[in-house]
């Protein structure tokens, strides 16, 4: 038996090209043959029927949607022969076949997109590389939520490039509008499947938050984007400090410790550059870390407070305690604060002590005291000079 020398469809044969595209292809081939088929009998059935130019429209379209209303009709040789090979045979077949590649197009796009293959036509989008070793659908849904809840970021669409999710994102990140392609991000095809080049925000996570050799695979993918002049839209996570003038070195605008259960630092990082270091801070003890002080307050503002504390270099107030326990966080600023205590952000090097803080703001209620004081004396001279 004599092997075939032709494949059975003309896809097999080319097989360097996306399914998607010669599909895509041959439904335009297949249109433009259905529009010269209608073409032709439109204009036979106006030349050999007794028709005007609209009737035989009419007429071709009703016949080719198999709709027929029967108010016309074509009554010479001409027409009907026209009319059963061109429309019986040729369009009404042709629209079948059209409308057959069509639902293969829809599933074979439904297939790329759950297996991650599919390539989006994407710009000022966020694209995610990595993902967390677990909990990576908690994080990303998370960073979904945060990072919409910003003016200007609700619509924005998110680009996970990752090998994880062979069998598609759980249905929980794919209701956030969460896409993904299956790739690395050392992959320079990955990296333009994702069109990072066109990207707003480019987030390289760590690929081991807890493995400082991560870092390798982190600068590999830094690297690629710098050459891609990529670094000042990227940020990355790096799990040795030591590595971080090496991420600098080739441009990277943020570098930040991997925290996988606060996603929102990295939020800040991406929409707000500077902010990740002030938020690093709170979370070790290495130069600044807020401090709880346990003492009365009840007779100044938390302006007042603010200023007493930064004045005498103790540091910066963040929040205060009122007497139910509750942490207050950015009160009025011109209402007297009650409460029992306060947090503050101070040296790690030279932590203040309470009775520090409480003379600071001892001394700023002398100062309150003799300013209105002075500013009362004023008031009768000032009187009189406008009389």
């Amino acid at each position: 038996m004599l092997p075939l020398r032709r494949s059975l469809n003309p896809e097999h044969a080319e097989t360097h090209l996306p399914m998607g595209r010669i599909i895509r292809s041959r439904m335009k081939r297949l249109f433009l043959i259905l529009i010269a088929m209608i073409t032709l009998q439109i204009l036979i059935i106006w030349a050999a029927e007794d028709l005007d130019l609209f009737e035989a429209i009419w007429l071709t379209l009703t016949t080719a949607t198999t709709v027929g209303y029967g108010d016309f009709s074509p009554k010479t040789p001409a027409g009907r022969i026209s009319t059963m090979l061109i429309m019986f045979v040729g369009v009404i077949t042709m629209l079948t076949i059209i409308i057959s590649d069509f639902i293969e197009y829809r599933f074979y796009r439904r297939e790329r997109i759950i297996q991650g293959r599919w390539v989006y036509k994407m710009k000022e989008h966020i694209v995610i590389i990595n993902t967390p070793q677990t909990g990576g659908a908690q994080y990303f849904m998370r960073f979904a939520s945060q990072v919409r809840a910003i003016p200007g970021y609700e619509t924005i669409p998110i680009m996970l490039v990752t090998r994880q999710f062979p069998s598609g994102l759980p249905s929980e990140l794919s209701d956030c509008g969460v896409v993904h392609y299956h790739g690395s991000g050392s992959d320079p095809e990955a990296l333009k499947a994702a069109h990072a080049g066109s990207a707003r925000h480019i987030i390289v996570l760590a690929a081991d938050e807890a493995d400082p050799t991560s870092d390798s695979l982190t600068f590999d993918i830094a690297h690629r984007l710098s050459e891609s002049n990529l670094g000042g839209r990227t940020t990355v996570e790096c799990v040795s400090d030591r590595n971080r003038e090496r991420f600098k070195a080739l441009g990277i605008r943020t570098i930040i410790r991997p925290v996988r259960t606060y996603p929102e630092i990295m939020v800040r990082a991406v929409v707000a550059p500077g902010s990740e270091k002030v938020l690093e801070d709170l979370f070790n003890y290495e130069r600044d870390h807020p401090h709880r002080y346990d003492l009365e307050l009840d007779d100044l503002t938390w302006a007042d407070i603010v200023s007493a504390l930064v004045r005498h270099g103790i540091g910066t107030a963040l929040a205060y305690i009122d007497h139910d326990d509750e942490v207050v966080c950015h009160p009025p600023t011109n209402e007297e604060v009650e409460g029992k205590g306060l947090i503050v952000l101070v040296k790690s090097t030279d932590t203040p002590s309470v009775e520090v803080v409480e003379e600071a703001l001892g001394r700023y209620r002398e100062f309150l005291k003799q300013w209105r004081g002075m500013h009362n004396n004023d008031k009768p001279d000032t009187a009189e000079h406008s009389s």
